[in-house]
């Protein structure tokens, strides 16, 4: 006879299941309906689903119910049916794995979805419906999951105390591992939680185990309760039409014993994930036993892996001082551009500062994403606007279709205008759904291809809405393409589109590969635009790791993950600038022009590139620091 579950969490790691509506996607079920539904329905695709987990070693199954609620399923005419859909799931869930599985009740927040303006008591109504209903049908606990402010979380968890002695698992979804979004320092919720009676804390949703593990890694050591994890499969991205995760089963096996080791006893999968990613889990816990490493969990989270920014640019952009635009200048020479995040909060002291160095070593523009991946930063107008007044760097600045309407579109290219700042990317932008906003709406008024055309209008001195403008824009503008796909040529023919709407050159995501590079520049060839070969230097192995499995459009070779593997620290950092630069070396036979992704504001790693192409190609700044100037502060010890 098995434990009860809160006996059994004690004892070892139990391997939760995965995803239930991103896998029922990837099984060619439509988005748009409620697959909570399907427990009535389809009953016989769900129940495979659950088997499908419980095959691959999952142990502990999440019921379909996780937006089974009154106000959800009133949008798709079910509310009658909330109760009748909840006890299903239930059911479904101990069909399929019998008496050897925990069966928990899914309970989503309801704030994050469409009923921001719900209240209290409505809101409490429908998680007593939902838990009641779960409760009565014999589920062995309740999940609250992706919950992102404590006061929803602490009330479905006193609604679930009330309605009896069940275990309770409460996770946070979350932006920052240190707050939650109402702004409750991440310690103290959790100590709140596991004073109103939380059995298991933890996080799920959002990232992939990256994210998660700096999460469970900021939980204060002295807490006193089991943790739980169920990570994506990475960041979604956009494939032929579909979205996908790219997080491997392989990775998620990789990072289970850490997330262990952490003292993590529930671990699972969210978004993405498939009964492939719960079989790698189960297999790494496989005889796994708690230990003294679980008790020596680092108090403060490790260093955030930051990727590159997706909305990689394409710009011409002329200084105040300099009569030739980037496309001027990597005609004639290598012209480096160096991309510098904006900050996510109101320092900018570290961002002008690396903005200066990278001035001093030679970068020819200084390049800022428009709140990539759909994450709020400041905004790349006025920071453009600081580091062209201030340090005298050239800007180019991202622009993406998701925030703004047509109004709000050419009201910005005008302010640009205004400013002196004349060099942009345009790029489509990742769904709103997917930042730290999820209840924000995404405009795409235009599509990428359709921003440049506009753009170019203002060249011409049309307004978007075909009135004359008193003057010509000068704007110089870029479009993005990322080489790693499996079928370049599909990816060279869309690159040849934007070309046609009228981009002026084109930035690469980074490129890992020195044949891809050489397979880039034949099938590019005739593109007739310059091209910026993107290289990102890579800070750490779990940085290379989590760029491979996480982070969309981005593809490492065995070969450079297996030099990076283990590499941490200045360790990490020296192997990586030294994969950067024999990248740099292939890149340069082909390119002139090279486009540097900074890792999360170190940008000390970016200068000394900087000034390696510079070193190479023959082309000095004002003691820039390299092999043939004096030293700096700069060099990357």
């Amino acid at each position: 006879m098995k434990p009860d579950f809160r006996t059994a969490l004690s004892q070892r790691p139990l391997v939760g299941d995965g995803a239930m509506g991103t896998y029922l996607y990837q099984l060619g079920f439509p988005i748009g309906v409620a697959f909570e539904e399907y427990n009535l329905i389809k009953p016989e695709m769900i129940l495979e689903v659950h088997r499908r987990y419980v095959a691959a070693g999952a142990e502990v199954l999440e019921t379909n119910t996780f937006a089974a609620q009154h106000g959800n399923l009133v949008r798709f005419g079910l509310e009658k049916r909330t109760a009748d859909i909840n006890a299903a799931g239930v059911a479904l869930a101990r069909q399929a794995g019998g008496d050897a599985s925990y069966v928990l009740g899914a309970v989503g927040a309801i704030r994050a979805g469409q009923r921001k303006n719900a209240r209290t008591a409505e809101i409490t109504r429908d998680y007593e419906e939902q838990i009641g209903a779960l409760v009565g049908a014999g589920a062995d606990g309740i999940l609250l999951e992706t919950f992102f402010e404590l006061d929803e979380l602490m009330l479905a968890l006193r609604v679930a105390r009330r309605l009896g002695d069940l275990p309770v698992v409460c996770q946070f979804a979350v932006d920052d591992p240190a707050v939650t979004r109402d702004g409750v320092p991440m310690g103290e919720a959790l100590r709140r939680l596991r004073d109103e009676g939380a059995d298991v804390v933890g996080f799920n949703c959002r990232s992939g185990p990256n994210g998660i593990l700096r999460a469970v890694q900021n939980i204060p050591l002295d807490l006193g309760l089991p943790l739980s994890a169920f990570p994506n499969a990475g960041l979604p991205d956009y494939e032929d039409g579909k979205v996908v995760y790219s997080a491997s089963p392989a990775y998620f096996g990789d990072n289970a014993r850490t997330f262990a080791d952490n003292g993590v006893r529930l671990i699972g999968g969210c978004c993405g994930t498939t009964p492939e990613h719960i079989a790698e889990i189960a297999a790494a816990l496989r005889g796994y036993a708690p230990n003294e490493a679980a008790s020596q969990r680092p108090a403060t989270a490790v260093e955030s892996s930051v990727a590159p920014s997706r909305q990689t640019s394409d710009s011409a952009s002329g200084g105040v001082e300099e009569p030739a635009n980037i496309v001027q200048l990597v005609r004639e020479r290598h012209t480096v551009i160096v991309e510098l995040d904006p900050p996510k909060d109101l320092d900018i002291g570290r961002f002008m500062d690396g903005a200066a160095a990278l001035r001093d070593a030679g970068a020819d523009a200084l390049t800022m994403a428009d709140n990539s991946l759909a994450v709020t930063r400041m905004s790349n107008m006025a920071l453009g606007a600081l580091v062209q007044e201030r340090v005298g760097i050239r800007p180019l600045v991202h622009i993406a279709c998701r925030d703004r309407n047509l109004i709000g579109t050419q009201s910005l290219m005008m302010g640009f205008d205004a400013l002196g700042i004349d060099h942009v990317l345009a790029v489509t932008g990742d769904p709103a759904k997917f930042g730290d906003l999820p209840g924000s709406s995404s405009v795409y008024d235009l599509t990428s291809f359709e921003i440049i055309k506009m753009i170019k209008q203002l060249n011409e001195g049309i307004a978007f809405s075909g009135r004359a403008l008193k003057q010509k824009a000068k704007f110089v503008i870029g479009a993005a393409f990322n080489p790693n796909v499996k079928h370049l040529d599909k990816a060279v023919q869309r690159l040849e589109k934007k070309v046609a709407a009228g981009a002026d050159y084109i930035m690469t995501q980074p490129v890992y590969d020195p044949e891809l590079i050489a397979r880039i520049a034949e099938a590019t060839r005739h593109i007739g635009v310059p091209i910026f070969l993107g290289i990102f230097p890579l800070a750490s192995g779990r940085n290379a790791e989590y760029l491979h499995n996480e982070v969309p459009g981005i593809q490492l070779s065995d070969a450079v993950r297996e030099r990076m593997r283990g590499l941490e620290g200045a360790e990490g950092k020296a192997e990586g600038i030294a994969v950067a630069k024999e990248l740099l070396d292939a890149a340069m036979k082909h390119f002139n022009g090279i486009y540097l992704m900074t890792p999360f504001l170190h940008y000390e790693m970016t200068v000394e590139l900087t000034r390696y192409v510079k070193e190479k190609s023959g082309v000095h700044a004002d003691n820039c620091g390299c092999a043939s100037c004096p030293p700096n502060d700069y060099q990357v010890k």
